[in-house]
């Protein structure tokens, strides 16, 4: 039987050692599957749950492969005991694992790629994480060693959430699982705030924001047992020479791509990849429908588009033109069966609410919105989808890679305005948080942590920590929007350029060879050469959508209005009453964005709308 990819899931899950759970075996299961309930968008097709005297385990399914089996929690028996899984994710080179593994003398039962990570486990036990090539959170209930292990991918593309409560593990795939559990409280202190008003929508990587809660970083494994709780990276970005010509280096990123693609295009479900016309998502698109020509099918894709947007829109330097008529450009050339999904006014507004359940926390306001919309649209006809997100990050491709004003910032390159996010708080709680100190606290962090080479220049340690900066943040950020708004409606969207042999390899590439002759991003233009017409190749970029409709902006207004009327609404306890109605009063210029490319004056009155629906309907308390 041959190793295939399985689902997409969430799971839940809490573990003691010093003590066994006392008795009431079906108390503890049920606590479980509530924990697991809170997240079962994530998984519609099917529940579990798993006991054991010290780890209690539980989790939902989306069926991706093998529909029929693979249920989980999976156990395997080892040493008179049995090893359990709860597992969340894809691994691409299963099928290569699963023949190495049965050399070694391992039989497989099931097509789920599930069993091959948990048969990885019982022979290599925490080295099995470098082993997976693919997007991942997992923990393992092991009796044999009296633990429970938990891994997360190497760019955090599937989220791990935890907390320790009176010396329990306490975990799950989102924040609101944690909430089931008792004596788990949504309580946000100053840290907190900061992340939100100072860094938000991005994230510091590990930080819950909530107080007392973690996430596991991208790349690390963590490990609980008698000894309490330890983690610790598998994975990290290193610098290494690169020793390539350019040929030889374009030749070697194509097979990558190639190989990417190729193996991400498995599944026992319907498939389509979402084009926008532009460079990075039309390039996976020409892959994925040669391959799928091949075998005799057509690929669907689906470009996302806001009501209005062909009256009103306007150039500007982070969105240079509009995406519909390239992606039906590409569409007719590679002979793929394309739809585009539309969003109007009041389905953007209406989202924002929705995208702060999905997320349990505030993000990209009508950025996730928009998404989480169409992912539910998509879902109507499919289940799984390819995205071209990431490759700005890897290949350089934001403006802030290219213009000095912007690079040469002493601050987050796509967050520079730090004045007017922290203008909108109160003055006397800006003062309190240390606004300013934090985020500045949190870039050093950041960047003592980079690798260098020696003999780099002073350009080549720069351009090398805009990578590491992108690839560590704002890409973190975008793979958090893209599995919330997408499993939000049980919607699996896998990132090729995402796969950490790319990134690793691109990211010790000279600036010169991404920035060939000029050219933004012309390496992975001219990896590309010849799977799409030149003219979509150089096309410039043009970021994710947004609606430049002036009717959004008046119902953004308005609501803000009427929350600022209600003297009951939390955020009144945040805001500086007089900032906030000043911008009520203005009219926005859509091209300065104060936070990526995308996020401008409407998107400020969204996440303003977006940070009181969380703390209304997460009834935060504020420990500030």
């Amino acid at each position: 039987m041959e190793g295939v990819l399985d689902n997409m899931c969430g799971f839940a899950g809490f573990c003691e050692y010093r003590e066994a759970f006392p008795g009431q075996e079906q108390h503890w299961l049920d606590l479980a599957r509530r924990m697991a309930r809170r997240i079962s968008h994530r998984g519609p097709d099917s529940q579990g749950a798993h006991y054991s005297p010290h780890c209690v385990l539980a989790h939902a399914r989306l069926a991706v492969m093998d529909p029929e089996h693979g249920a989980q929690p999976m156990s395997r028996p080892i040493a008179d005991q049995e090893v359990t899984i709860a597992y969340n994710g894809e691994v691409y080179n299963a099928p290569e694992l699963r023949q190495e593994l049965e050399s070694l003398g391992y039989s497989f039962e099931t097509a789920c790629d599930t069993e091959v990570v948990l048969a990885s486990y019982l022979h290599w036990g925490p080295d099995c994480a470098q082993k997976l090539n693919g997007i991942f959170a997992f923990a393992v209930d092991d009796p044999v060693n009296q633990r429970t292990f938990l891994c997360r991918d190497r760019f955090g593309v599937k989220p791990l959430f935890y907390t320790l409560q009176e010396g329990k593990l306490v975990f799950a795939s989102e924040i609101k699982g944690l909430f089931e559990f008792p004596g788990v409280r949504p309580v946000v202190g100053r840290e907190g705030l900061c992340e939100v008003f100072g860094l938000g929508p991005a994230r510091t990587p590990g930080c819950g924001v909530f107080a007392g809660i973690r996430e596991l970083k991208p790349g690390h494994i963590a490990m609980f047992d008698r000894l309490g709780f330890r983690d610790l990276p598998y994975f990290q970005l290193e610098a290494l020479p690169h020793e390539e010509s350019y040929e030889q280096t374009v030749s070697h990123l194509r097979e990558l791509l190639l190989d990417t693609v190729t193996r991400q295009l498995s599944a026992d479900v319907p498939l389509c990849t979402f084009l926008s016309g532009g460079l990075d998502s039309s390039v996976v698109t020409a892959i994925a429908a040669k391959h799928l020509r091949q075998q005799g099918k057509t690929l669907s894709t689906y470009s996302f588009e806001f009501e209005g947007n062909e009256e009103f829109f306007t150039p500007s330097l982070f969105q240079p033109d509009r995406d519909q008529n390239w992606a039906l450009k590409v569409s007719d050339t590679l002979g793929t069966d394309h739809r585009t999904l539309l969003c109007d006014n009041r389905q953007l507004a209406d989202s924002l609410n929705d995208a702060v359940l999905a997320k349990d926390l505030p993000g990209m306001a009508d950025v996730d919105g928009s998404l989480l919309h169409f992912c539910r649209l998509v879902k109507q006809r499919h289940t799984v989808a390819l995205c071209g997100e990431c490759a700005d990050e890897i290949f350089g491709g934001y403006p802030w890679f290219h213009r000095r004003e912007m690079y040469d910032s002493t601050h987050f390159p796509w967050s520079n305005n730090l004045d007017q996010r922290g203008g909108l708080l109160k003055p006397e709680l800006r003062k309190a948080l240390g606004l300013e100190e934090y985020v500045s606290a949190r870039l050093e962090e950041s960047l003592s942590a980079m690798p260098t080479l020696p003999g780099e220049t002073a350009e080549q340690v720069r351009m090398r920590q805009l990578s590491w900066l992108n690839i560590h943040w704002f890409m973190a950020t975008l793979l958090d929007r893209k599995d919330r708004c997408s499993m939000w409606s049980g919607l699996e969207v896998r990132v090729p350029y995402a796969d950490h042999r790319i990134a690793q390899y691109v990211f010790n590439t000279p600036w010169e060879y991404k920035c060939h002759l000029g050219e933004s991003k012309s390496l992975l233009r001219d990896a590309a050469e010849g799977l799409l017409p030149a003219e979509v190749l150089h096309r410039k970029k043009s970021p994710y959508p947004k609606t430049h409709n002036p009717g959004y902006e008046a119902l953004l207004k308005q609501r803000l209005s009427d929350v600022l009327r209600d003297s009951a609404q939390p955020i009144h306890k945040l805001l500086s009453e007089e900032t906030v109605s000043g911008l009520l009063n203005q009219t926005f210029d859509y091209g300065k964005p104060w936070f990526g490319q995308l996020m401008a004056g409407p998107q400020m009155l969204a996440y303003l709308l977006q940070i009181n629906t969380w703390l209304l309907r997460y009834q935060i308390y504020l420990d500030i």
